[in-house]
């Protein structure tokens, strides 16, 4: 255990080592201002604060650090005010050179639904973990753990990056788990093999939108106002989004198996789907027709080179980064309650190469939370050269040896996804 208090060096970080990289993309970063080098301590709150750091080795490589700032419980109404914390952060790390396990991120029995942290820590069988990407939650009671963002799993692209300015991504390859962050964007499209007609795909694995003026017309082939052409997988859900609309059903070459005026079915594995709303719906069914199709799928960073989809490619989404190259560039967030004291979950890499997944709890007077820009400062004094904001708030988890690690600010709460730490060697799977 470390007790650090004022006049006493506290957690030491080392990085001189040039950051690793995955082997087929390296993913851009946002440039800023370095901050302070970090004293040792977590730079937030009052300089003379006690801070208590306790760890222990969970495997050869893998490490789980409990680090308490400050003593003292916070009033209640003083919560998003107090310079005097308390804080409550525990760090996981990960070094590749001497893990024998393997980092990934999972979704649970399916794409749509949600299953808490600590379920999808235990179902996959690893050792901890972390909440990872954001989802639509209460947006979409249907589906509610479809990812707002990239969700990418074994090489599967089973959720497009958005192109909200917000997004960013942390891609691992858990084969090495290398890992970087940097934001992805992505291309789709549907071509006609015979007729080369081609249709752009605008989401992947989300229920399309009916179009405001056309929600009470069955026939949407008939609607003008534009909608939405989707593309859905049988890692969905049990069945694709039912609704007005059209469904064209692909087999696992691409040739049309059936083709339906209402959306709504069960896909088999190896099939896929194409749904379209509004005037779209007419479109899809003249490139479709009862011919085969090729379907593109395009992920590019930011310096507009393309990924390959490989096995043991993984990412997620989060909201705005942290750190890039050691320098913290969270943007300024003004009076949004984004930005303000919340709970966080955070990834990130140091420059040896280590990856690092962090949960700070908030929102109680045992552990206040950090701003944004906290988050930033934590995440820097962590060692982490880069890291995103993962989902946090009520998302907010850590399950490690099968228990619950932190303490979320109400019930745990069931999430999208996970990133999930699992012995041995990647052998496949989400």
């Amino acid at each position: 255990m470390t007790v650090s208090t004022p006049g006493l060096s506290g957690l030491r970080r080392a990085g001189a080592l040039a950051a690793a990289t995955l082997a087929a993309v390296a993913l851009g970063v946002v440039p800023g201002a370095r901050a302070d080098a970090a004293s040792g301590t977590l730079p937030i709150g009052d300089a003379d604060l006690t801070e208590i750091t306790t760890s222990r080795v969970l495997a050869d490589g893998v490490t789980l650090t409990h680090i308490v700032r400050g003593t003292e419980p916070a009033q209640p109404d003083q919560i998003n005010t107090t310079s005097r914390g308390p804080w409550v952060v525990n760090v996981l790390t990960i070094d590749p050179r001497r893990a024998r396990g393997h980092l990934k991120a999972t979704y649970g029995t399916n794409l749509g639904q949600v299953e808490k942290t600590t379920d999808l820590v235990r179902d996959s069988g690893a050792l901890a973990g972390v909440n990872a990407s954001f989802f639509t939650f209460t947006a979409s009671p249907l589906y509610p753990g479809d990812p707002v963002g990239l969700g990418l799993y074994g090489g599967k692209l089973l959720s497009e990056p958005t192109i909200e300015p917000g997004e960013v991504n942390f891609v691992v390859d858990a084969n090495n788990n290398r890992a970087l962050t940097g934001k992805l964007t992505w291309s789709g499209s549907a071509r006609n093999r015979r007729t080369h007609t081609v249709l752009p795909l605008e989401f992947i694995n989300h229920p399309p939108v009916v179009p405001a003026g056309c929600t009470a017309v069955v026939d949407q082939s008939v609607c003008t106002e534009p909608g939405d052409v989707v593309q859905f997988t049988p890692e969905f859900d049990s069945a694709t989004p039912a609704g007005v609309g059209v469904e064209v059903v692909l087999n696992r070459l691409g040739c049309v198996v059936r083709t339906a005026t209402t959306r709504g079915t069960t896909l088999a594995v190896g099939q896929t789907s194409l749904q379209a709303t509004g005037r779209d719906a007419g479109a899809l069914l003249a490139v479709a027709g009862r011919g085969c199709l090729d379907l593109t799928s395009t992920l590019t960073d930011q310096r507009g080179r393309k990924l390959g989809l490989r096995p043991g490619l993984f990412g997620v989404n989060g909201r705005y980064p942290l750190t890039a190259n050691g320098r913290i560039v969270v943007p300024d967030g003004g009076s949004d309650s984004f930005f303000a004291r919340n709970p966080r979950t955070i990834a990130g890499t140091t420059r040896d190469g280590k990856v690092v997944l962090a949960t700070i709890d908030g929102r109680q007077t045992t552990s206040v939370g950090t701003t944004l820009d906290e988050t930033a400062a934590v995440a820097q004094a962590l060692g982490m050269s880069d890291a995103v904001n993962l989902d946090g708030g009520g998302s907010t988890a850590m399950a490690a040896q099968g228990a619950l690690v932190n303490h979320p600010s109400g019930a745990e709460r069931a999430v999208g996804d996970a990133l999930v730490y699992v012995e041995g060697r990647y052998h496949g799977g989400n």
